[in-house]
């Protein structure tokens, strides 16, 4: 049998905003309930978009630039490079792109992407945008386009579909997340009790998920190493 024709072993990575953190791009500060000086409720749910959408549409406007801006750092290079041994998975929290410019092929956002908008009358309709919306910016339904980004009391996307691929992981790798955001933090908990569990972050909020060793520091320092370990096993 040749090597490309063994079944790799399958890693499932979940990252949250301490890995983009890395990059340059700010964070929802748990601490204070602001994120870049705005309350979430004033940009990041339905009713904020129906109010005042012209805020909203400005904020998403800036992140959308300052994403695009941004670079990979070493952590996410380092889990690209392990698809050349494993069968490798990327759930994110994040918005942003960087695990695609880093080269990872399986990703999913759990909570969209700043790079594509959708219909605010029907989620499911969906585009690449790669620019600025605008109001007056309508889907083929004739309805406003808003960004692809799911906003407080809003479902987290592709739920269903990450559950399952962490429940049939041999390794999971958990980086950058405090692990308060539900559902999203409650998916580490459905890994196999015989998968090998790391977790890589300055802080956590709670206890750390049963069966995980909780490695303090920044994933750019700490994550090469444990890919380059993987990659030697």
């Amino acid at each position: 049998m040749m090597v490309n024709e063994i079944k790799k072993r399958k890693i499932v990575v979940f990252t949250g905003a301490g890995i983009s953190a890395e990059s340059g791009l700010s964070t929802f500060r748990d601490s204070d309930g602001l994120w870049e000086n705005y309350s979430v409720h004033e940009i990041a749910t339905k009713d904020a978009f129906e109010h005042t959408p012209e805020l909203v549409l400005s904020f998403y406007n800036q992140r959308k630039i300052a994403a695009a801006k941004a670079l990979p750092n070493k952590a996410h290079i380092a889990l690209a490079e392990l698809e050349a041994v494993y069968d490798v998975i990327i759930i994110t929290q994040n918005v942003d792109d960087l695990h695609e410019k880093a080269g990872s092929s399986k990703v999913i956002h759990l909570h969209g992407q700043l790079s594509r908008a959708q219909s605010s009358l029907d989620s499911t309709i969906t585009y690449d945008w790669d620019k600025p919306i605008y109001i007056g910016q309508h889907c083929e339904l004739n309805s406003q386009l808003r960004p692809n980004i799911v906003w407080f009391g809003e479902p987290v996307m592709q739920l269903e579909e990450a559950r399952n691929y962490i429940k049939s992981a041999d390794k999971v790798l958990a980086i950058g997340s405090s692990l308060t955001v539900q559902p999203a933090a409650g998916l580490l908990k459905k890994a196999p009790y015989k998968a090998e569990k790391k977790l890589v972050s300055l802080d956590i909020k709670g206890r750390v998920p049963f069966g995980y060793k909780f490695i303090r520091g920044k994933a750019a320092s700490i994550v090469p190493v444990i890919c380059k370990n993987w990659q030697a096993l």
